[in-house]
Parts: C-alpha cells; structure tokens; sequence
C-alpha cells in the first residue's frame, strides 16, 4: 500500500515536472515563431522549427510584376542555407488578386519557372481582420527600414535574427539581393 501510494506520489510530480519544464520551453519561444501555420501540402508546422536560423519571409504572389524575385530568393536559400538562413514564401492573393492558384498550382508554377526548393507556406491573408496571427505581429513590429504598418504589397520582406527577433522589414521594390538586406542576413548568419 505504501509502495503504490509512493508510487503514485512519484508519477504525479513527474508529470507536473515535465508539464513545467514543457511550459518553461515555450516561453523561450520567440514572439515570432510562436504560430503554427500550413505547407502548400498541407500540413500544420511550428514556426518554432526555425529557431536559431536567421529566417527571411516573404509574401509572394505567381503573377505580380516582381515575381522575377523567386529567382534571387532561391539564390540565397542555395547560397545561404547551408549557414542557417530559411527562406520562407508566404503566397497572398490580397494584392491585384495576383496568386489566384490552388495550392498545386502554386507549387508547380514555382518548381516549374524558378526551381523554387524553400519553404512554401499555405496561402494566407496578410492584412486586415483575417490575417494570420504571423502577419499581425510582424506588422506591429517597429523595425527598419520600414517601420510598422500593413503590407503593401506582394513580396514584402522580413529579416529575423537567430533568436527569433526581426530585425528588418523591406518594401516589395526591395530586391532580396539588394546590398542593405545581404549585409543584414549575413552579419545575422555570422551572429552564432
């Protein structure tokens, strides 16, 4: 009687430990990376996956006139990645209506022109009352260049550090291999 009862005692603070130790994990958890989302193919990640890489998210869109940026995007994941950068697409169809594909559409359209092989996310909102929780938060963000506010079109770009912390938001006009946003990524890669 005495052994189950210890027994029983010994589980029940296992669990409240481990119940700890899991909700202590999650507030080291960066604002950032704290949502779940969806690939193209469906399936729900955590963000969190991403912690402590240097992650650059973008809105993306298959027939805006700066669509050629799938083409510098995927030359920094091939350049990049090896050293920790995550490059992530995020399709909209807020802007011109401009990503009207399903999800296989959009895929293929990106595989097929650009040889696109970084994270491609489900197509979301990124403004207004139906944007997803990650697009409501990093547009909150005070950040430079371009400070706080909504997205103002397709392939606006987001520079978070290896913590997690964004650290630069650009214009859509900004090119990904633009010289500011290259001095940005590579001096977060550098930051072990």
């Amino acid at each position: 009687m005495k052994r189950t009862l210890l027994l029983s005692i010994l589980a029940t603070l296992a669990i409240l430990v481990t119940g700890n130790l899991s909700a202590a994990e999650e507030t080291k958890i960066p604002a950032a990376l704290k949502f779940k989302m969806k690939t193209l193919a469906g399936k729900e990640i955590k963000l969190n996956q991403y912690r402590g890489q240097v992650v650059l998210i973008v809105n993306v869109a298959s027939e805006c006139g700066l669509t050629d940026q799938y083409q510098q995007l995927q030359a920094l994941h091939e350049k990049y990645s090896s050293q920790g950068l995550k490059v992530i697409g995020v399709p909209c169809n807020q802007f011109g209506s401009q990503e009207p594909g399903t999800a296989k559409e959009i895929q293929a359209f990106c595989k097929k022109n650009y040889g696109v092989t970084f994270d491609l996310l489900a197509k979301v909102d990124v403004n207004g009352d139906k944007a997803c929780g990650l697009y409501k938060h990093l547009t909150q963000i005070q950040t430079k260049p371009k400070g706080p506010g909504k997205i103002g079109w397709n392939f606006e770009k987001f520079v978070l550090d290896r913590k997690g912390k964004i650290i630069g938001r650009f214009d859509p006009q900004t090119k990904p291999d633009d010289a500011t946003v290259l001095k940005m990524i590579t001096a977060a890669l550098a930051d072990k």
